[in-house]
């Protein structure tokens, strides 16, 4: 076993380099690992227990699905508005359509089709974003589309895999037990979630001090592990309780520290996970295939474009935004991996639907960057060839979308209907204490939050929108105010605010300075937040490589001394020196350590400093000439 292990993490992590080297997804390295060690690629498997590989696998799964949780919330699926649900169901709908219809054509039962269907409905989480981060176009609006629709396309799957799973025990189509187990997964849903947010955030509040790192880590996996068990007992699948649990955590203020602590642990199950699906891969049979392959790809790319688009499109977005969704959903994920395990798993589908599937996963992975560059070309023809008439609809819906507000009609009717049912008095202090919990963690962010939830809306119900860009420490940036950065003309965008650690800075003046690791939150355009970018690492200085070291040294002020009269502050011996004043030696006076700010300087004094030795040397050869 421990042998298996060795060489499965070892080939993994050298393919992963690989991988990182030629700008790929690590995901297909991981396929590729599992290629190379497993029975087809050179003939014998290094593997000497594939079952326990299986079992590592699954665990993998699970710890997917609930690291997926940590990031869902259902308040967040609400705030994503129609765009993210409107999208969604329309690439759902249209590529379930066609991948069934395709299984069909090809031969398969209705069960493989139904499966092909919903392997082909899902895009990659990571892959797409991925591919947005290496083209540098996260803070592009269309980035905000796409993560609204992959969380809605992420719930589509957790509850079409339990719906494939009570299908495929009895292998025929029953729209009375669908409609039950429907139900029955609401129900479930429901009664987990609110009993969870009623008392795992109050449990993880009231132990807080005595959760460090370890505890927390094991205490979160074993709540994940209880709910899987509690899921696989009520007939759902394993998989739906980690995500359950995920999301539960997802509402508690310890989230992010759970995401942090879990993320390791998640790498190393999941690469497993990867790795068997490798494993499972037969060139032969891709060989053999390559027509279904080819055709499915086709499907996939095209399908995404034409639905992501006209789902993006249909909801009231702009042409560009829609065409440059659609172009960014051109592969099939880990989801499609996860589905067809469990199709191969329960024994309803074509042997060679798992290896066709994982070939169209990888071929598609690997062509999405080069399919996203060919939006502004596909734009540029939709903008010549359309007519004015077409033109003047597609603004007529957008400015139709703008004034609907349909994610604020949602949350303020939620709102309404809970405020009721909070008057009851049987419930008001069950209502109260879940209403806490619920919030609790919006509450406390609200602090750090960079830009207030109202005037985000505000700004993104215009054709505009916000980002944040983080002032690296050697961005010459630092130390400026904001009126010598003159930011808006040179980039086009507006600085509506400055987080500084706890503290916000809504709508600065240019009198304001910009400090290393400020988060620039700024307003514009896709064009203008290029520019500012490009701004941004233009100002970045080439960190200068010395091995100097830190040590106290003294500054004497000798007399005739620029420094003398004025304060520390004022002197600028910080900024020129790279140095921190520890303390001032004065004759018959002694020493003053941590001196204030504001202390002056005098004739014959000893500057004690800490700083880079060759920095100070420096700064004494100037001072004292």
């Amino acid at each position: 076993m421990i042998q298996d292990l060795c060489i499965i993490m070892l080939t993994a992590g050298i393919t992963s380099l690989l991988f990182k080297v030629f700008k790929q997804p690590v995901v297909l390295g991981y396929i590729v690992a599992g290629m190379l060690v497993g029975p087809h690629m050179l003939g014998e498997s290094w593997i000497s227990n594939a079952e326990s590989v299986d079992t590592w696998g699954n665990i993998g799964v699970l710890f997917l699905l609930f690291s997926l949780g940590l990031e869902f919330s259902v308040k967040k699926l609400i705030q994503v508005g129609s765009t993210a649900v409107i999208g969604a169901c329309v690439i759902v709908a249209g590529m379930m359509t066609m991948g069934f219809l395709a299984g069909i054509l090809m031969g398969w039962d209705r069960m493989s089709s139904l499966f092909l269907g919903g392997m082909l409905c899902m895009s990659s989480t990571t892959i797409v974003f991925k591919a947005i981060d290496d083209a540098g176009l996260r803070n592009h609006k269309f980035a905000k589309v796409c993560f609204g629709i992959l969380v809605v396309e992420d719930l589509f799957a957790v509850v079409l895999m339990v719906l494939l799973s009570s299908l495929g025990v009895k292998n025929q189509f029953e729209g009375q037990e669908m409609l039950l187990q429907i139900s029955k997964l609401i129900f479930y849903l429901f009664a987990w979630f609110v009993t969870g947010i009623y008392i795992l955030p109050s449990f993880l509040r009231h132990f807080r001090p005595l959760l460090n790192d370890e505890t927390l880590t094991i205490l979160s996996i074993g709540l994940c592990l209880g709910m899987v068990l509690f899921a696989v007992s009520a007939g759902f699948s394993a998989a739906l309780g980690a995500f359950v649990m995920g999301s539960i955590l997802a509402e508690t203020i310890e989230a992010e520290r759970i995401e942090h602590l879990v993320t390791p642990v998640k790498n190393i199950f999941g690469s497993i996970f990867f790795v068997s699906v490798g494993m499972m891969i037969d060139p032969a049979l891709l060989l053999k295939y390559w027509m279904p392959i080819t055709i499915i790809s086709t499907i996939v790319i095209c399908g995404q474009i034409v639905f992501g688009s006209l789902g993006t499109l249909l909801s009231g977005q702009s042409l560009r935004v829609s065409l440059q969704t659609g172009f960014s959903l051109v592969q099939i994920g880990e989801f499609a991996f996860i589905i067809a395990a469990l199709g191969q798993e329960l024994g309803v589908t074509d042997p060679s639907l798992y290896p066709i599937v994982v070939a169209v996963s990888v071929l598609t992975t690997f062509l999405t960057p080069y399919i996203m560059n060919l939006t502004y070309p596909t734009l540029d023809f939709f903008n010549k060839h359309l007519s004015n008439d077409a033109k003047q609809h597609l603004e007529a819906r957008q400015t139709k979308r703008k004034k609907l507000g349909l994610s604020e009609k949602i949350i303020r009717c939620l709102e309404n209907i809970w405020l009721r049912l909070s008057r009851l008095t049987l419930v008001r202090h069950v209502a109260n204490h879940f209403t806490e919990n619920l919030f609790a963690r919006e509450n406390l962010a609200e602090a750090r939050r960079a830009i207030k939830s109202m005037d985000k809306e505000t700004l993104l119900s215009m054709d505009i929108h916000i980002s944040e860009f983080d002032v690296p420490e050697t961005s010459t940036f630092c130390g400026k105010r904001l009126r010598e950065l003159n930011i808006r003309k040179q980039a086009g965008v507006n600085v509506v605010s400055i987080v500084r650690g706890n503290i916000n800075i809504l709508i600065p003046g240019g009198e304001r300075h910009v400090y290393p690791h400020d988060r620039l939150v700024v307003a514009g355009t896709d064009q203008e937040m290029d520019r500012f970018s490009k701004l941004i690492e233009s100002s970045i200085k080439p960190q200068e490589k010395t091995n100097a070291s830190i040590s106290l040294e003294n500054i004497f002020i000798h007399e005739g001394s620029p420094l003398i009269g004025k304060s520390i502050m004022e002197s600028g011996i910080r900024e020129q020196a790279s140095c921190i004043v520890m303390g001032i030696i004065r004759p018959n006076q002694g020493a003053f350590m941590n001196p204030d700010p504001a202390m002056t300087f005098q004739a014959e004094d000893y500057a004690i400093v800490a700083g880079a030795k060759s920095k100070i040397e420096l700064f004494k050869e100037q001072h004292n000439r």
